[in-house]
Order: C-alpha cells, then sequence, then structure tokens
C-alpha cells in the first residue's frame, strides 16, 4: 500500500513541475502570435502567483473538510483545465482568466502534498521528491520546445502538458481508497487536526519566524536564478551565451543536491540539512563577491544551488515536530503562501535596485536573504516543540 501511494505521490510531484515553466519557454512564440508586448508576462505571472498564494492559505480547510487525497485530485484536475483553456485561448485577455485555475490548482495541491508527506514519510523522500519536482520543471520546457522546433503551434505544448495533469488525475482517482486507509492507520485524519486562521497559527511560538524564513529562502532561490546571467555578463564580463549555460548550473545544482541530500537527511536530521545548506549557500555568496575571476563566481552559483538543495524540503518537513501534527496543515499553507511570496516580489525588487545602485549589489542581496533566513531558522528551532 505505502509503495503504491509513494509511486502515484512521486508522479504528483512531477506533475507539479510540469507547468511552473511552462510560460517562460512558450512565451517568445506566445506574444508574437497574440501581438502583445513581451512584458505582459508579468501580468499573466502575477495572476498564477496571486491565485497560488491565495489557494496556500485556503488549503487547510479544504484539506480538513475534503481529505488530502481529493484536494490533490480536484487540484491537478484544475491545472489540467486551465492549461488546456490555455490551449484554446486566441487572445490575452483569455490567458488571463484561465490563469486564475492555473495557480488556484497549483498552490492547493503544492500544501497539500507537502504535509502529507511530512506527516508519513521520511525525511529523504521529502528531498528526492523536491528533485522530481525538478526533474518536472526541467521536463515542461523540453516538451514545448520539442514542439516548437517541429514547426507545431504553442498551443501542442500546452495540450500535451494538460493530457498529462488529465491522466494523473485518474490515476489520483483511483488512488483514493489509498490515501484514506493511510491517514486512518497512521492516525492522522482530518478530524485530528486544528484549522487555525491566520492570527492562531502567527501565536504558535516560532510560527512568524518560519514564515519569513521561508519568504528569505525563496527570495533567495528566485532572485539568484532570475539574475545570474545578467550578474555574469555586466559585472564578470561573460559574453551572454556563456553566462545562460553556466546559470544555468544554479538549477543543476539544486535537482543534484536534492538527489544527494536524501541519501544523508535521515540520518543528519532536518535541522543538520538545514544548516550544512544555509553554510553552503552563504560560502557561495561570498564566492560572487571575492574579485577572484569568472570561475570562482561559477563556483559560487553552483554552491548557493547545493545549498539550496537541502534546506526547502527539511524546512517543510520539520514542520509537524516544531508545530505539531494536528497544526502542521494550517501553517504548511501559510508557508507555501509566504514562500511565493518571496519567489514572486523578491527578484524584481532586486531589479529595481540594481537600477539605483548597480548589478554588483547582487551578491549581497543573496546574503542578506541567507543571513536572516539562518537567524530566522536558528531562533524558530529553540521554539520546537521536538527535536529531530
Amino acid at each position: 500500500m505505502i509503495s503504491i501511494l509513494l509511486v502515484v505521490i512521486y508522479l504528483a510531484f512531477i506533475s507539479l513541475g510540469l507547468p511552473d515553466s511552462l510560460l517562460g519557454s512558450a512565451w517568445p512564440t506566445m506574444y508574437q502570435v497574440l501581438g502583445v508586448p513581451i512584458s505582459w508576462a508579468g501580468i499573466l505571472s502575477m495572476i498564477i502567483a496571486g491565485g497560488t498564494i491565495l489557494s496556500s492559505l485556503r488549503s487547510d480547510r479544504l484539506i480538513s473538510r475534503y481529505g488530502t487525497g481529493k484536494v490533490t485530485m480536484f487540484s491537478v484536475a484544475m491545472t489540467a483545465a486551465a492549461l488546456f483553456g490555455f490551449s484554446f485561448s486566441s487572445s490575452f485577455w483569455q490567458l488571463c482568466l484561465w490563469a486564475v485555475p492555473y495557480g488556484l490548482g497549483a498552490g492547493s495541491v503544492d500544501a497539500a502534498l507537502n504535509n502529507f508527506v511530512a506527516l508519513h514519510y521520511e525525511s529523504r523522500h521529502m528531498s528526492w521528491l523536491h528533485c522530481f519536482w525538478g526533474i518536472g520543471a526541467t521536463a515542461g520546457p523540453a516538451i514545448m520546445g520539442l514542439y516548437l522546433s517541429h514547426g507545431l503551434p504553442w498551443q501542442s505544448g500546452y495540450q500535451s502538458i494538460g493530457l498529462i495533469q488529465t491522466v494523473l488525475t485518474a490515476i489520483l482517482f483511483f488512488s483514493l481508497p489509498l490515501w484514506l486507509k493511510m491517514q486512518k492507520s497512521a492516525g492522522t485524519q482530518s478530524s485530528s487536526r486544528n484549522v487555525l486562521t491566520a492570527g492562531q497559527a502567527l501565536q504558535l511560538p516560532g510560527a512568524a519566524r518560519i514564515l519569513l524564513a521561508f519568504f528569505c529562502y525563496c527570495s533567495l532561490e528566485a532572485s539568484t536564478g532570475l539574475w545570474a546571467s545578467s550578474y555574469l555578463t555586466i559585472c564578470r564580463g561573460l559574453n551572454a551565451a556563456t553566462a545562460a549555460s553556466w546559470a544555468s548550473l544554479f538549477y543543476l545544482g539544486i535537482t543534484l543536491g536534492r538527489l544527494l541530500s536524501g541519501f544523508f537527511a535521515d540520518r543528519i536530521g532536518d535541522s543538520g540539512m538545514i544548516r550544512i545548506g544555509q553554510a553552503a549557500a552563504g560560502i557561495g555568496a561570498v564566492c560572487l563577491i571575492l574579485p577572484l575571476g569568472s570561475r570562482m563566481a561559477l563556483a559560487g552559483l553552483i554552491l548557493i544551488g547545493l545549498g539550496c538543495a537541502p534546506i526547502y524540503p527539511s524546512m517543510l518537513h520539520r514542520t509537524p515536530k516544531v508545530f505539531g501534527a494536528e497544526n502542521s496543515q494550517s501553517l504548511m499553507g501559510m508557508q507555501m503562501a509566504c514562500a511565493y511570496v518571496g519567489s514572486t516580489f523578491a527578484p524584481p525588487l532586486f531589479g529595481l535596485l540594481s537600477g539605483l545602485v548597480g548589478m554588483r549589489l547582487y551578491p549581497l542581496y543573496l546574503l542578506c536573504f541567507i543571513a536572516c533566513m539562518t537567524l530566522l531558522t536558528e531562533r524558530s528551532s529553540a521554539n520546537a516543540r521536538k527535536s529531530d
């Protein structure tokens, strides 16, 4: 029973990653076909992010009422419908409408799956599952690129991913008894959970700090990824093609790091993995600051990626330990929301700052998030209800 359900969850994490990077890969073709400015991708991105944040905050009530399996199934179905909606859209305003369920589906399934894994599986599975999310996020643009390279319209790519999501919805439907059986056997049914308001959740010891830590982590990851190529080009003198290739190694570092960290997570513990990741990311940011050539900057980006790898899964996995299993779903939804706020607003904030101060601020900007996150997670650990 456990192994079959775990396979379903792995598939769900791949599916979760598939749509996340699809818009960026398709937009260079989409905006020309639709006849809109290239900058309007930001409008779609903000609508999707807003829906994701909203559904993350409401996920605990939905899961408490309907259960993790059903919420996951309906969320994936909603995402599939949105993807098909994108493929049938012929104008920008139609894309804006379909962006709403696109974001709403992503937030609920993310919060639901992360809390379920944190409650029922070992830390290594959380690391590997987020590695599989990276596989999905990598496969999405590859599928879109395959269609575009063969002269097919961008709609075909969205339809293909939508079909994959539809198949997963069917798999989730037939797996519903397994989710319920797992929760009953582990004693984590919806009836044993507290559905907390935002105010009640913030009153839990350490809650405000850990929410800010999630904001800092996703601000770090999103800002590093978005501005790495620009930094290498402007401050290190690399050409655009080389800078883009080197910047991609940051994401490779995250994916491989999560694969490797899964082998050590259970022995070292969540808090230990978080500290190791933060130390590696901090050293990586310092490497970017040091004027020791472009290869040192490359090493810094890879180190930041490897450092980021265990932090997010380990922070998620220790949520029931820090705040109690009965409160974890409420906290998980708020953590997801804060994470999305960070990834949505921190990168454009740096864009504004770099226009005023210069691109050389980039490593210091990243280092500030690493330092704040480290301080917040350490203070939160002091209030943990249980130790690792």
